[in-house]
């Protein structure tokens, strides 16, 4: 896994092979960013940073989001509440799970599923390319519960 000075430096480099100069507003947003374990929003990002520089504007967030997401550093997710939510690209796949009554996103893997939609394809006469898959639940009560491991 890459730690938060690797990946702010592949940020800085991938705005600067954009022809971006670096400034410090830049540099803090991409320190917010590397630093992120969540899935925040650009008024996530923004409120972060914003403990730190309080001159930098919610525009200058989404300006950066964009060019980091045009050169692949980020990935956007639009889940189903319709907020754009930001994660590393160098991160081995994984799958979502997303709370509906809270919001909060859950990464996983499952080996079984991945086989199993390989097997779907194929079975179509496709080649998986690339995927993404979104579950959307509700907690359970305790009691309703099995123990899962999660593999991410």
């Amino acid at each position: 896994m890459i730690g938060t000075e690797q990946r702010v430096a592949i940020f800085e480099g991938q705005l600067k092979q954009a022809g971006l100069r670096m400034t410090q507003q830049r540099r803090l947003i991409l320190r917010i960013l590397a630093e992120a374990h969540d899935h925040p929003d650009a008024k996530g990002i923004f409120t972060r940073a914003f403990e730190h520089d309080p001159t930098l504007s919610l525009s200058t967030v989404y300006r950066t989001m964009k060019l980091l997401e045009s050169q692949g550093a980020i990935e956007r997710h639009a889940f189903e509440d319709g907020v754009s939510r930001y994660e590393h690209a160098d991160q081995q796949h994984h799958d979502h799970l997303i709370d509906v009554e809270t919001g909060q996103v859950v990464e996983f893997s499952s080996p079984e599923i991945e086989a199993l939609q390989a097997k779907i394809a194929a079975e179509l006469g496709y080649e998986i390319v690339r995927h993404r898959l979104e579950l959307y639940a509700r907690k359970l009560p305790k009691a309703g519960r099995k123990r899962v491991k999660k593999d991410v």
